[in-house]
């Protein structure tokens, strides 16, 4: 290995260290960090994020890299400098002092938004969303000024994804989504889901997480589970994930399928492999990738009937009373049942994607210019009347639902509905080649875990999304095994 090569090694473990502490002050900040001690973290955040941009901005990596190409690279070291070199290329065009700010500002945005979110009070987080949209409208002209700003978010996301790429991709969706919908609502059988409605003791959902994470093959010794606000997983590194859930009284499903979507965030992350640690590949490949993984995990398998079947003795173990005169088959179709609703990460999968298509929609308009922060709840309740035909009664049902936003992730949000369609052409190719539905009902996730460790995970950054899908499926991305795959479930539980 060549001396610039073995600095580079050096400077990737630099990169991991101050990433690991910045990872572990947020997990810390939506998990048991007081409210009012946001001030303290964004100072810190501000610092640490000042010398990550120092790192990587360094106006001598470019001769470093140049100098580690002259020598004989492995797939991987070649696969470590291109990324090095993207990330050089779009930070270092950033002013320092900005970037190390944007640090701070989210830091400060994130706890507004949950005092907002409390109070249902958009006025009270406006003023940081205000900035974060301007932050995020000058850092894409630094990154490419003959970009439309939400074009360069979104490729930050999802390489290659574009406006006119999504425009596409969600008119497509709704050709189906829309008018199935209006089958379900005005022809369908709806399904018995009364029990549903019940108190749910928390500490039994808790233990119901704690069997749920077993059975998926979340090792604790690597795996966290904790509670926030809003559910989500943090990667410090693959032998240490983090992942969350929130817990309601009369909602079973909410935290159940939270813990199943964030656990295929983990499994993913728990299972690069160890070549790529500590280097600028470790992690997973695209946000797109990384969705198409939890919304394979929540939707394709967890709300299979197969898999109801197999944790049916333990949900029944856990909450005799509640589910008294259930069967496994209704428990399923009540968990898959289809009604527009308020709120995205509770949404059936009919309506899952709508519900990113409000904000997909409102961010284009944000970034453009064309609609105007406080203008936002007024647009985001007409979208969903639009969208998904409900009225929106308060702003923490609405617009202030999702952390997002505050966390400055604007170009998100799509690659939530892009993951997801991936995630039906992954599951169609491993039913191809597996018995899925007999592991399911086993409780046998270590044949679907290698499955996807062997086409997927193991690669990190390594490889594009194009090159894993089609090492998945053996196919380009096609949308249609998404729509077909609706039409298919929702047609058998409402008899259509």
């Amino acid at each position: 290995m060549n001396d610039a090569m073995n600095r580079l090694q050096a400077l990737q473990k630099q990169m991991y260290a101050l990433q690991y502490a910045l990872n572990l002050i947020d997990y810390d900040a939506q998990t048991v960090a007081p409210s009012e001690g946001y001030a303290g973290r964004g100072e810190a955040l501000e610092v640490l994020s000042a010398s990550q941009y120092a790192l990587i901005a360094d106006p001598a990596l470019p001769a470093l890299l140049e100098s580690a190409r002259q020598g004989e690279l492995t797939p991987q070291q070649a696969a470590e400098l291109a990324e090095l070199q993207k990330q050089y290329d779009q930070l270092s065009r950033i002013p320092a002092a900005e970037y190390a700010a944007f640090a701070k500002l989210t830091n400060q945005a994130q706890n507004a938004w949950e005092k907002a979110k409390a109070a249902s009070d958009f006025s009270l987080f406006a003023p940081w969303l205000g900035q974060i949209v301007a932050a995020r409208r000058r850092f894409a002209a630094y990154f490419d000024p003959q970009k439309a700003p939400y074009d360069v978010w979104l490729d930050q996301f999802e390489k290659g994804l574009s406006m006119a790429q999504c425009d596409e991709f969600f008119a497509q969706l709704k050709r189906t989504i829309q008018p199935l919908v209006r089958r379900i609502v005005t022809e369908g059988k709806a399904p018995a889901a009364a029990f549903l409605q019940n108190t749910w003791p928390l500490e039994a959902q808790r233990r119901l997480s704690a069997y749920l994470m077993g059975l998926l093959g979340l090792d604790p010794g690597h795996c966290q589970l904790g509670e926030s606000e809003h559910p989500f997983t943090n990667e410090l590194y693959k032998g240490d994930v983090r992942i969350t859930t929130h817990y309601h009284e009369n909602d079973l499903a909410s935290s159940m399928y939270s813990v199943i979507h964030e656990g295929g965030h983990a499994l993913y992350e728990l299972h690069i492999a160890d070549r790529l640690a500590y280097t600028c590949l470790s992690g997973g490949a695209t946000m797109g990738l990384h969705e198409s993984q939890s919304r394979l995990y929540e939707n394709y398998l967890g709300r299979s009937l197969p898999f109801i079947r197999c944790i049916w003795p333990e949900l029944t173990r856990l909450f005799p009373a509640q589910l008294a005169g259930v069967s496994a088959e209704q428990f399923y179709k009540a968990v898959n049942q289809c009604r527009p609703s308020l709120i995205r990460t509770e949404a059936d999968e009919v309506t899952y994607c709508l519900h990113v298509m409000v904000r997909y929609e409102l961010e284009k308009r944000l970034l453009s210019g064309s609609l105007a922060v406080a203008d936002l709840p007024a647009a985001w309740n007409d979208q969903m009347k639009e969208l998904l035909g409900v009225e929106v009664p308060c702003d923490a049902q609405g617009v202030l639902q999702d952390i997002h936003w505050a966390c400055g992730d604007l170009g998100y949000f799509p690659s939530y509905a892009l993951g997801t369609a991936y995630g039906a052409q992954i599951m169609a190719k491993m039913r191809s080649e597996l018995d899925v539905d007999a592991l399911l009902e086993a409780g046998q996730f270590a044949t679907i875990n290698a499955w996807l460790e062997d086409r997927i995970w193991q690669y990190g950054k390594e490889k594009s999304p194009a090159w894993l899908l089609q090492n998945a499926c053996g196919a380009p991305f096609d949308p249609h095994y998404y729509t077909d795959y609706l039409v298919e479930k929702y047609s058998k539980i409402y008899e259509l």
